[in-house]
């Protein structure tokens, strides 16, 4: 899979549009639950969504989402891409609640490691002040095309907001499937795009709760 083929960083990260429906994923968990640095995220999500998640992670066994988190989002803090014009024209034109692909269940997305998704930023910016999409492809993995123009750089600490977090599934909306073992930017099950990136799925990303920054 890759960061943002589906809409991930751009196809998983990136081109995830926003959505106004509050169904499903997040809820907000009783005072006897642990707090967000020890809970599982999974702890905050609908029955739906755990009953995937538990399947997910059997499937991954002896690997689930909790060592996916533990061992490549330790700080439990992720981030994603979009092109300026997708985040004006499906965030803030629609007044979205959520950001990711939305059905009548919840709204799906995919997103990676904030410390990748930073680092890359980073080592795109050029000298003029703004960045190098080639740059910034190569760095995740994905083609210079998706990266052209002003970005926009999404983040979001999942454990301070409680947010639903689970492995992502070949059934999520946004998927792009292989077709030939030989295909690369297309969803391979196991938590990490076809380039070998982490990422995750996160239902109903809060776009209140969510910190965004200007990539010119």
């Amino acid at each position: 899979m890759n960061f943002i083929s589906r809409a991930l960083v751009l196809g998983s990260l990136s081109a995830m549009v926003g959505c106004a429906t509050t169904k499903g994923g997040t809820k907000t968990p009783d005072t006897t639950e642990p707090t967000p640095g020890t809970a599982s995220l999974v702890d905050y999500c609908d029955d739906t969504q755990k009953a995937i998640s538990k399947e997910a992670d059997a499937l991954a066994s002896p690997y689930g989402i909790d060592q996916h988190l533990d061992k490549n989002f330790p700080d439990r803090r992720v981030s994603w891409l979009m092109t300026d014009s997708a985040y004006q024209k499906f965030v803030v034109q629609t007044g979205a609640k959520n950001f990711g692909r939305c059905n009548d269940t919840a709204c799906y997305l995919f997103a990676a490691p904030s410390a990748s998704i930073h680092g890359a930023v980073e080592k795109s910016k050029t000298a003029d002040g703004t960045h190098d999409p080639a740059v910034l492809g190569q760095a995740l993995g994905l083609p210079a095309k998706n990266f052209e123009g002003p970005l926009r750089m999404m983040t979001l600490d999942l454990g301070a907001q409680k947010v639903c977090t689970r492995l992502p599934v070949d059934a999520d909306p946004g998927v792009w499937k292989c077709q030939t073992p030989e295909d690369t930017d297309c969803f391979k099950f196991g938590g990490y795009t076809s380039g070998g990136a982490p990422e995750v799925m996160v239902i109903n990303a809060p776009v209140a709760d969510t910190q965004v920054a200007e990539i010119p």
